[in-house]
């Protein structure tokens, strides 16, 4: 009876952790929404004069975007690395005589072998070494769209792309804080200028879970293994 129960606690914890999360799918910071429309100010009824007539030249206006519903085409060159290394060594080392006892100076033997003196020794000795080493390089564009006018000359944007492919999706989201300032002519800007950034990268199909780890795997490099 303890054997089976014994067998059963392990297979709900292979169960729970087989089961814990989709593996080798991108997980998106949030919902992509539709983008907001964009405010329209209605035009003022042209003047059809002979001499004059009215038109929208936009002699000393650009075209950045600045308004809710603009494109704005962030330059991805994300280029990161870090690196951690540990080393932690404990030793410890001790022992306890204790001679032979004796009464009247004469000490206590059997077959004149003394039967009382001890001798206890112990050590402990603990290694540990970490080492830790990731670099990600990302490059490509992706177009977002102002989804919010922050009025300090910040604009808040968001856009994600989407490519459908033969063996599976992979997915780019970007959303973060612009100042219209940095925003080049063409509209483009690059995204170690975007604040407060979060982009996401990843797959979702049969290339994606190809290169995650089985579920017999993650169970014994997770926690919940005791060894």
């Amino acid at each position: 009876m303890n054997a089976f129960f014994r067998l059963s606690i392990a297979g709900a914890t292979l169960a729970l952790a087989g089961c814990a999360a989709v593996v080798g799918d991108v997980r998106p910071f949030a919902p992509m929404a539709a983008p907001p429309a964009a405010i329209v100010a209605p035009a003022a009824p042209a003047s059809e004069g002979s001499i004059y007539a009215s038109r929208s030249l936009r002699l000393f206006e650009d075209n950045k975007a600045r308004d809710v519903g603009d494109l704005v085409t962030i330059v991805l060159v994300e280029n990161t690395s870090a690196r951690a290394q540990a080393n932690t060594s404990v030793s410890k080392e001790s022992g306890i005589d204790m001679a032979a006892p004796t009464i009247a100076g004469v000490p206590i033997t059997y077959k004149g072998n003394p039967i009382l003196e001890a001798s206890v020794e112990g050590s402990r000795d603990f290694q540990g070494a970490g080492n830790s080493t990731q670099s990600n390089r990302l490059s490509g564009s992706v177009t977002a769209t102002v989804v919010q006018n922050l009025g300090n000359g910040n604009l808040l944007v968001r856009g994600q792309k989407q490519l459908r492919l033969n063996q599976g999706d992979e997915l780019i989201q970007v959303q973060g804080i612009v100042r219209t300032a940095d925003i080049g002519p063409d509209n483009r800007i690059s995204s170690d200028r975007v604040g407060d950034a979060q982009i996401v990268y990843g797959g979702r199909g049969t290339l994606a879970r190809s290169n995650a780890m089985g579920w017999l795997g993650r169970f014994f490099n997770s926690a919940v293994y005791p060894y």
